[in-house]
């Protein structure tokens, strides 16, 4: 499933790109997103096969994709926000199952687009991990709000997207108005993740482009006031270093 896909690699990066940090603050973060990152990824988690099993009604249609049977369902008044075990709405069963059908149908019977689950998770956020840009459209044009501050990192739908390099979904957030210079709980923006958590590759540089080009602050420093430009200097990242100098020049 997308979603899982997603959370690992999210677990994965925060763990291993880290170490790759230079500056004071970041090393002693190490250690704490050591720690933390297991719990990140317990958060974003699918439901597992016995949630699944134990579905039933408004879950069990979204998860299946049954647009008949949430139509029905709503129309008989069974509550289109019912939670299961870990908080999860039908609508966030939908995202991650990928389940574009079920979820525009959910908002039309009047469900939450901007409901969060027990790891503060909303719909659009899901499908920005997951890399699903199709669905990260759909969710914006549903209602759920790009300015939404998401996960146990205070974060949002843009940040997630740019941890991870999905340079379509960041592209899509920024056309959808997601706010540029949102400042998680580790006091980095999209633009310091997409550096510092980043590998420097293709995906990761695309990001900072549409970041920079955008209108993304490239002098909003970490907790130790090195920027991105910095960051992105001492990993030898040149073509990043080129994206951002041109972003200070504009």
């Amino acid at each position: 499933m997308a979603g899982d896909q997603g959370t690992i690699m999210h677990s994965k990066s925060v763990g291993t790109r880290l170490r790759h940090t230079l500056s004071p603050w970041c090393r002693r973060l190490l250690v704490f997103l050591s720690i933390t990152a297991a719990a990140a990824a317990d958060a974003q988690t699918p439901p597992s096969s016995s949630d699944i099993a134990g579905y039933d009604g408004l879950h069990r249609a979204a998860h299946e994709n049954d647009v008949e049977a949430i139509r029905q369902l709503a129309a008989a008044g069974h509550d289109v926000n019912a939670r299961d075990l870990a908080n999860r709405t039908p609508a966030h069963v939908a995202a991650f199952a990928s389940n574009d059908e079920a979820l525009e149908a959910l908002a039309n019977a009047g469900a939450d687009m901007n409901a969060l689950e027990n790891g503060v998770y909303d719909v659009l956020t899901i499908a920005a991990v997951a890399d699903d840009p199709a669905l990260v459209s759909l969710a914006m044009d549903l209602g759920n709000r790009p300015d939404l501050v998401t996960s146990v990192y205070n974060g949002t739908a843009l940040i997630a997207a740019a941890h991870l390099g999905h340079h379509e979904v960041v592209r899509r957030l920024i056309a959808g108005g997601a706010p540029l210079d949102h400042v998680n709980n580790l006091g980095w923006t999209a633009l310091m993740e997409a550096v510092v958590l980043g590998d420097g590759g293709p995906d990761h540089t695309a990001t900072v482009r549409y970041l920079v080009e955008a209108g993304a602050d490239p002098a909003i420093a970490d907790r130790d006031g090195i920027a991105p430009l910095q960051h992105a200097e001492s990993r030898g990242y040149t073509e990043i270093v080129e994206i951002i100098q041109l972003g200070n020049d504009s």
